[in-house]
């Protein structure tokens, strides 16, 4: 091994071992933040839908005083208006937003599903091709079970999705942490 690679390597592991702790911690807020939205998946919803809100009347109004600074004409100005507008909307109304961001989700996933079915179908015979096909069939009755049951799956269906993935998240980096934890303390044992 390189004496440049064996100090790199030190180096690398030393700053693991220092922020092991740190990547335990955040994984494991992570993940207990995933427990709650999973628990209480119309609270993580509205929430989500006020976050998104307030994120636009952010961006609209960093396009408005970008368009008067660079004077980009109208149609910026009418673009910084209608994300204010949506955002105030969505932060005045998250029932409503999150009712929209269910349907959205529910087309989004009958959609992209379609097309993995048909990529699946254009791979076939190559390896993982069923895999492809069975993300897509899967997509597709997700979505269908999110239509079929709205306006009833807005209530949990955001909120618990988010929560899945903050979950598996969490885990992630908990698991990443510890083996980072145990690879520093075996390095430095040789």
């Amino acid at each position: 091994m390189s004496q440049e690679f064996q100090n790199f390597d030190s180096t690398f592991l030393n700053e693991v071992k220092k922020n092991s702790g740190l990547t335990i911690a955040m994984g494991v807020i992570i993940l207990l933040m995933g427990m709650f939205a999973m628990g209480s998946p119309f609270v993580a919803g509205v929430s989500l839908a006020i976050a998104v809100g307030f994120m636009l009347i952010i961006g609209g109004v960093s396009q408005l005083v970008f368009a008067f600074k660079a004077r980009t004409g109208l149609f910026s100005i009418i673009l910084g208006i209608l994300t204010v507008i949506a955002g105030g909307y969505m932060v005045s109304n998250p029932g409503v937003a999150l009712a929209t961001m269910t349907l959205i989700l529910a087309i989004y996933l009958v959609i992209s599903g379609i097309f993995e079915v048909m990529m699946a179908f254009q791979v076939k015979p190559d390896k993982g091709w069923g895999w492809a096909l069975f993300s897509g069939i899967i997509s597709v009755v997700l979505g269908a079970m999110i239509w079929s049951q709205f306006p009833i799956s807005g209530a949990w269906t955001v909120g618990t999705l988010i929560g899945i993935k903050l979950f598996l998240s969490g885990w992630t980096l908990l698991m990443f942490g510890l083996t980072a934890r145990a690879a520093a303390k075996e390095a430095g044992a040789d």
